[in-house]
């Protein structure tokens, strides 16, 4: 089993363990094939970056790791627990406890402050950090109480990342987080992300059509046409201020 070149900070233990997943829509008398037959397994602790352009199946693949979606055929597990053979109360729990989720857009509420909307998250986790504990991890201790129209994007941004990390989740997935960002923003972003990677050990997975993302992981899946058609490790991990795109 691969290890990242360099470090023994992984397990070899998989997280997430997926067998020939397909994913097909119908539109209207068109079949489109989503994910094709895809194998893949990530481990404890590990950062993966999902590399891939629009329409490659990367979407997909976070959605059905994260219990939004189903395949059309094959298996996923999320350790011993299968994902494709459970309910929606059991995908339910599984989001709840188990499954951090940032998004491109922040789904913040503007009614609420910073510190508010965090804390709404703790209020249905098990076992969650202090509201206060997670805002500081992503550099947000001094906007409490702000609210999110007081904030920039990437501020905001932030606080999705700290709410979402808040519940002490074993995943964080993130789709497209810095998509909607500039370059600095994007990288204060990354920044709050992997911080929670490495401090809290969650395993993190990233999808983004962005290649010089890429530079921060261990492990890069490339996607295409539904397929995993590329898997490597990084010999060294970059940290966002050194990326460059």
């Amino acid at each position: 089993m691969p290890v990242t070149a360099g470090s023994n900070r992984l397990s070899l233990k998989p997280v997430f363990h997926a067998t020939g997943l397909c994913k097909t829509y119908l539109m209207g008398q068109v079949a489109v094939h989503a994910l094709k037959d895809v194998d893949l397994d990530i481990f404890e602790r590990e950062f993966v970056v999902l590399l891939g352009p629009s329409g490659s199946g990367k979407s997909t693949l976070l959605n059905i790791l994260g219990g939004l979606d189903a395949p059309t055929s094959g298996e996923a597990w999320w350790r011993d627990h299968n994902l494709v053979g459970a309910n929606d109360a059991e995908l339910t729990r599984y989001r709840r406890e188990h499954v951090g989720f940032v998004f491109q857009f922040y789904n913040l509420i503007p009614s609420l402050t910073v510190l508010e909307n965090v804390a709404l998250v703790t209020e249905i986790a098990s076992n969650p950090l202090d509201p206060r504990e997670a805002l500081g991890l992503v550099g947000l201790d001094q906007r409490l109480d702000h609210f999110p129209s007081q904030l920039s994007g990437g501020e905001q941004q932030r606080v999705a990342v700290a709410r979402a990390i808040a519940k002490s989740p074993d995943v964080l997935l993130c789709d497209e987080p810095t998509g909607a960002l500039d370059y600095e923003t994007g990288k204060g972003v990354l920044a709050a992300i992997a911080r929670a990677n490495a401090q809290l050990g969650t395993t993190t997975v990233i999808i983004t059509h962005n290649a010089a993302i890429a530079g921060m992981a261990d492990r890069v899946l490339r996607l295409g046409g539904g397929r995993i058609i590329g898997d490597e490790r990084n010999p060294r991990r970059l940290s966002p201020d050194e990326l460059r795109w």
